[in-house]
């Protein structure tokens, strides 16, 4: 029998577990089966088959494209991946022209889980998703959707971009005084801070200390559902490494991109554009753009001119998205030749929208978010009743609380 590519154990896999719930056979590669049943044992990104083909340096382009030295020669002479350096940005496996890398797939532990463990089970969507499984899909049907596969209930990641908008920007007014004081955004992009943190340390003391929306909303939910089971949704790979940070483990238990909860749909026969509506609108604008690049400095402007009308500093932001773009700004913020005090980092090209595991090409995801984001009821957090709601739930007294120690929507990096 020939041998099977990974592609193929994966998609064999979805058949069998999922739709037919036949036992595997045993002629496959046990790296593979190994890396689909336990990926947690495994790196976000990881070699499908021993790569020796690249004999010559200079030919080694998955080595040479990573910026976290995640990538080294084993005693064999093969090149391996450094699970605790690799962040997931995906960069060496659209390197690699012998398609020799795979990002983790979650697909079986995370389903076994919400299945099969007794507890309530939440999916978490990241802002970017509206149109990535179908145009014609509403937010309520994809909700019913994620019902369909066995989960209790889908949360908008949004709501707490919301929250963390909110304290973005008191922090912003409280550090940001005058000339030379800036702030380095965005806590929603994992390969923007591990960039800062393993290549550009000496900036670490201009970010801000917040968790991620994905890991406030595992938070919250665990809180509010203890022993609950959360699978985050997004369109990342790098998601995937945030969610093992020793200091924010425990959040959120699997990661999920869209390309692999699309792939769920179709082999389970379910399809969200034909499930009724369960309409639930608790994000504001502000929230919903976190998606694309420039939307939190914008949701963070806004918000700070609702905080504080009377004036004060002047926000003044600049964007940077893609890695090579966003090791630029950073050099010329070491070198004190950028003139912005707050910059947004994305370490995708159009921000989320343009995530490795996205479905939709990123202008028009980019286009979706913008029109969900005009439909909020709610321009800012400070105008979103939930918010209020969330946070008196949370013994938040007021807003300004939000700068205070607190394990719910503080990291320490």
């Amino acid at each position: 029998m020939p041998k099977k590519s990974f592609e193929e154990l994966y998609q064999d896999i979805l058949h069998r577990k999922i739709r037919l719930k036949e036992p595997l056979p045993p002629e496959y590669d046990p790296h593979h089966l190994d890396c689909l049943l336990h990926p947690g044992e495994h790196g976000p990104v990881f070699y499908t088959e021993s790569c020796q083909s690249c004999e010559r340096e200079q030919e080694r382009a998955c080595l040479n494209s990573c910026i976290f030295d995640a990538i080294y020669e084993g005693p064999e002479g093969g090149l391996q991946i450094d699970p605790e350096k690799c962040a997931g940005c995906g960069a060496c496996v659209d390197a690699c022209e012998a398609h020799k890398l795979s990002e983790s797939r979650d697909i079986l532990p995370a389903m076994q889980a919400v299945r099969k463990s007794g507890q309530p089970a939440y999916a978490l969507i990241a802002p970017a998703f509206l149109g990535q499984f179908s145009e014609q899909v509403t937010p309520g049907q994809l909700r019913n959707a994620f019902k369909a596969l066995g989960f209790d209930g889908m949360v908008e990641t949004a709501l707490f971009a919301d929250v963390l908008t909110m304290k973005e920007a008191l922090e912003f007014d409280h550090q940001v005084k005058g000339e030379g004081d800036f702030q380095l955004t965005s806590c929603c992009c994992p390969v923007w801070i591990a960039m800062i943190r393993k290549v550009y340390p000496e900036l670490m003391s201009h970010v801000p200390g917040a968790v991620s929306p994905m890991i406030a909303c595992g938070r919250v939910v665990k809180k509010l559902h203890p022993g609950a089971v959360t699978v985050f949704v997004g369109p990342c790979i790098a998601k995937k490494s945030e969610a093992r940070e020793p200091d924010v483990a425990g959040a959120v238990d699997y990661v999920l991109t869209f390309q692999e909860v699309q792939d769920i749909f179709r082999a389970a026969d379910i399809y969200p554009e034909r499930l009724p509506e369960a309409k639930k609108e608790h994000s504001s604008r502000a929230g919903r753009i976190y998606a694309r690049s420039g939307g939190v400095s914008e949701a963070v402007t806004e918000t700070i001119r609702q905080l504080r009308p009377e004036g004060g500093v002047q926000l003044k932001a600049e964007q940077a998205d893609g890695v090579p773009a966003c090791r630029e700004l950073l050099k010329r913020i070491q070198n004190g030749e950028a003139a912005a005090n707050f910059f947004e980092g994305m370490g995708c090209k159009g921000g989320c929208v343009g995530g490795p595991k996205a479905i939709l090409d990123r202008t028009e995801g980019r286009e979706n978010v913008n029109a969900y984001g005009e439909e909020a009821p709610y321009k800012t957090p400070l105008e979103n009743p939930y918010v209020i709601k969330l946070m008196k739930w949370l013994d938040f007294g007021t807003v300004e609380e939000l700068l205070e120690e607190s394990e719910l929507f503080v990291r320490h990096f």
